[in-house]
């Protein structure tokens, strides 16, 4: 059973969300650099681009890696952001121009500014991210397209579906709200540490605690447990860890600096 703390975490997450709606307003992101600070400006850059979501998550997933293997303070963290975003878009067959990805960027962090004229700064600039991208690669291991959440939760949504009655499926947006926690979870490296399979069960659980709403035929409480059987190795805890890690997103979004 939920504790009140939980619960009411819970409900803080759902008005956060629903407030934050998927725009980003600015940030000033000169002033903090950290791992979320970075994830979040492929974000906005990826909305000003018009990216498609799983590429701005596979952008953000990334960036995490990379920076896992690399120290912040000897690498640009928004120069391989918008690197990342750039190899992103080829991977993910939704290419974005190079150049849109340098003035986006360019004036993500320099709020107002106009765009860069083809002089050195342009140029510098250009060559930056293709040295970016061939160091990124190298230290992924050339490894660019891991598995996403996200093929996972369009199967399991689509099972649970048919646990429902329709109106009550139509009633409650819970496909919408767990393909929302899952690309928020995309802003903290915590992505990293569970599989794809956990994450997704995770973000339809979260969705699923905000609404109010028990799946037919089972118990969160005692189980049976719905997601056990999309997974068999996932038990209360560690579903409770993920959901967690998810809530505490919402809770660095109102830390950066604006």
């Amino acid at each position: 059973m939920l504790s009140r703390g939980s619960m009411k975490d819970v409900i803080d997450v759902m008005q956060l969300q629903q407030s934050k709606g998927r725009e980003f307003p600015p940030v000033k992101y000169k002033d903090r650099i950290n791992n979320f600070t970075g994830a979040r400006f492929i974000f906005e850059c990826g909305l000003k681009l018009n990216a498609q979501p799983l590429t701005i998550a596979s952008a953000a997933v990334l960036f995490h890696r990379f920076f896992r293997e690399a120290d912040m303070n000897l690498y640009d963290p928004y120069l391989f952001g918008a690197t990342a975003l750039y190899l992103a878009g080829k991977s993910k067959d939704d290419p974005l121009k190079l150049r849109d990805v340098m003035n986006v960027s360019h004036n993500t962090l320099n709020r107002n500014a106009p765009p860069l004229e083809l002089n050195s700064d342009y140029w510098n600039l250009r060559d930056s991210i293709v040295q970016a991208e061939l160091l990124l690669m190298r230290m992924l291991r050339f490894e660019v397209t891991p598995e996403y959440p996200h093929k996972y939760m369009f199967h399991y949504l689509k099972s649970l579906q048919g646990w429902f009655e329709a109106d009550q499926w139509r009633r409650i947006p819970l496909a919408k709200a767990s393909i929302a926690f899952l690309q928020d979870f995309h802003l903290d490296s915590a992505v990293l540490d569970y599989s794809p399979q956990h994450v997704a069960l995770a973000c339809i659980g979260l969705a699923l605690q905000c609404y109010g709403v028990t799946v037919p035929l089972t118990n969160e409480c005692d189980g049976p447990f719905w997601y056990s059987v999309f997974a068999e190795d996932l038990n209360k805890d560690k579903m409770w860890e993920i959901m967690e890690k998810i809530m505490a997103v919402y809770d660095k979004e109102t830390e950066v600096p604006t």
